[in-house]
């Protein structure tokens, strides 16, 4: 089997696979274990400690927050500068970088990996003084409860380990799904660790799954499709020196998230993307800092994938050794460029357009046929026949709803002020409180002209997409409410959360979808009086119904929308029904 040969080369010639003695000082179960095991949770609590009693003066273990079963959440921060806190960082201003582990806790292979190439960094084994030049910020496993949610068929479709954790949390929350909305206490833990430390950089480390072939690690970098256009041309370069010091030591990166267009369809291609903020690499580039999503290919054995992550870490200790200063001066001027975002043009979303072009991508020899099973097609690869597959890649990644920032910001009223107030200080938000009633401010309204209710919940929300545009108008703003200025650095972040068109918004998470759901009703049999009583007052009224009746054949059809014709038209009819509650200003407050 080319597994086995594979497995048996790679122990031969790496160091990584080279089993240590069980005395060993700081290595893991998965090193001693020739990387075909992983540890459980105690043994990232031992190494914790065990690391900061080693090294006391490079090396804290501290916890950052606690999972819904009650499990500590651990970090350790690493450098060789003298700043072991967040407040030590910022004084002596050195670049941090944040590297997570095992968000998705049977793609384990960072914790292990990470462990490694911080011993080897610290005994200047790689990275030579790269410690001295930045602040290591690594948490091992972030879905704590879900590490421990252990067995050895959680992912089958993944070579090793032995046995791993789980996909997602106690709580059944996906964490790579929840930057925005951050529900999970996990997230907001994360959260919190990110606002005192502000890394110039976020690594999250996953192992992809997906079909057969030979290329064994995607890495993606934003902001290189959106975001601040300065920190595009820095993360760009980003990405390609990590690639190409991974190209160096035997691997193929790619750029671009290796899953097919169409599923289980190799001749489908590739199709690059921009990841809405829901996900990490959507999610720090509206904050004006870089992420980076690593994931090593499933089909990969493990320690072929523990060292290609080892290699990853590596490399991208030196990069921020190298480039740390200058990226904190690039960041320093995004964040300073975002407070001018009032009045200008904002993507709220991005699209991958149809332009194509064919690459030689390195696969297998695969047939598709129908399964008997299934009743479709199944594509079986041969590992033994290495073939190089002609396909299309797309990956022109364009700007799409562009939507005017405000230039004052944001109001949240009263009502909806107490949640909505929590939820920016999660993300470091910068908002006031209105001190005065007005009775007749001028602002901008939306109203939806159209909504679409998601069909199933997705991670405990309904989701809600709704369509329509602001409009001036003059409304009542209380004393209470929230004004969120758009004159702050996470302007971006502040548009993506409260703009209701956004994929990520609150509002498209479900937040507000009581607003848009009709409350008030007028009995059939009223309506009926109530419409020809406005048709009898109104001939220009006749006269548009009519119309409608000819033109809109499932309006002609229906004796609920031909009587809401009319209910609208009366005094009765809720005005604030799909009115979206924020409102936007152009003044500063």
């Amino acid at each position: 089997m080319i597994r086995s040969a594979i497995l048996l080369a790679f122990a031969a010639t790496s160091t990584l696979a080279a089993a240590a003695p069980a005395s060993a000082p700081l290595t893991t179960v998965s090193e001693r274990s020739g990387f075909q095991s992983t540890g459980r949770y105690d043994e990232v609590i031992a190494l914790c400690a065990q690391f900061q009693k080693a090294y006391p003066k490079q090396v804290r273990c501290f916890e950052f927050g606690r999972t819904p079963e009650g499990r500590p959440m651990l970090a350790l921060a690493v450098t060789r500068t003298g700043a072991l806190t967040a407040e030590q960082a910022k004084k002596k201003g050195v670049p941090v970088m944040l590297i997570q582990g095992g968000i998705h806790a049977g793609e384990i292979d960072g914790k292990d990996a990470g462990f490694l190439a911080l011993r080897e960094a610290l005994e200047n084994k790689v990275a030579p003084g790269a410690l001295d030049k930045q602040v290591l910020l690594f948490v091992p496993v972030f879905n704590v409860d879900g590490h421990e949610r252990f067995g050895k068929n959680n992912r089958p479709n993944q070579r090793g380990p032995v046995e791993m954790g789980w996909r997602v949390t106690a709580q059944n929350y996906n964490l790579n799904r929840d930057y925005v909305k951050a529900d999970a206490p996990e997230m907001q833990a994360m959260l919190a660790l990110v606002n005192a430390w502000d890394p110039l950089a976020y690594v999250d480390l996953h192992v992809t799954d997906g079909a057969k072939f030979q290329p064994d690690v995607s890495i993606q970098v934003e902001p290189v499709h959106g975001g601040d256009e300065a920190l595009k041309v820095a993360g760009a370069a980003l990405q390609n020196n990590v690639m190409a010091d991974l190209k160096s030591q035997g691997s193929d990166p790619k750029p671009y998230y290796i899953s097919f267009d169409k599923e289980d369809d190799p001749a489908s291609g590739f199709v690059d993307s921009m990841s809405t903020p829901r996900f990490s690499t959507g999610y720090f580039p509206m904050r004006n800092r870089f992420a980076m999503l690593v994931e090593t290919h499933s089909w990969k054995d493990y320690p072929t994938r523990v060292r290609i992550t080892h290699n990853t870490i590596v490399s991208l200790l030196s990069q921020v050794a190298q480039h740390g200063q200058e990226w904190q001066k690039l960041v320093k001027e995004a964040d300073a460029r975002a407070l001018t975002l009032g009045g200008g043009e904002f993507p709220l979303s991005y699209r991958t357009t149809f332009n194509s072009k064919m690459i030689q991508f390195p696969g297998y020899v695969y047939t598709r046929e129908h399964s008997e099973v299934s009743g479709g097609l199944w594509t079986r690869y041969d590992e033994n026949k290495p073939q190089m597959w002609t396909v299309p890649l797309r990956d022109e990644v364009v700007p799409d709803l562009k939507v005017t920032a405000p230039l004052g910001g944001y109001i949240v009223p009263l009502s909806q002020a107490a949640w909505v107030a929590a939820k920016l200080k999660q993300h470091g938000i910068e908002f006031k409180v209105i001190k005065d009633d007005q009775m007749s401010a001028e602002v901008e309204t939306f109203r939806a002209t159209k909504t679409t209710f998601g069909k199933a919940s997705f991670e405990g929300h309904q989701s809600l997409a709704v369509e329509g545009d602001w409009a001036r108008e003059r409304r009542p703003v209380s004393k209470g409410a929230l004004f969120v200025p758009i004159a702050q650095p996470k302007a971006r972040l502040v548009m993506t959360m409260l703009e209701p068109r956004g994929a990520d918004g609150l509002l498209a998470w479900g937040e507000f979808n009581n607003f848009f759901e009709r409350k008030e009703y007028m009995e059939s049999y009223v309506a009926e009086e109530v419409a020809r009583d406005q048709l009898e007052a109104d001939p220009a009224l006749r006269e548009a119904f009519q119309k409608k009746l000819d033109t809109d054949a499932e309006f002609n059809k229906s004796p609920a929308k031909r009587l809401e014709f009319f209910a609208k038209r009366h005094g009765s009819w809720d005005e604030r029904y799909n009115l979206y509650p924020v409102l936007r200003t152009a003044q500063k407050y």
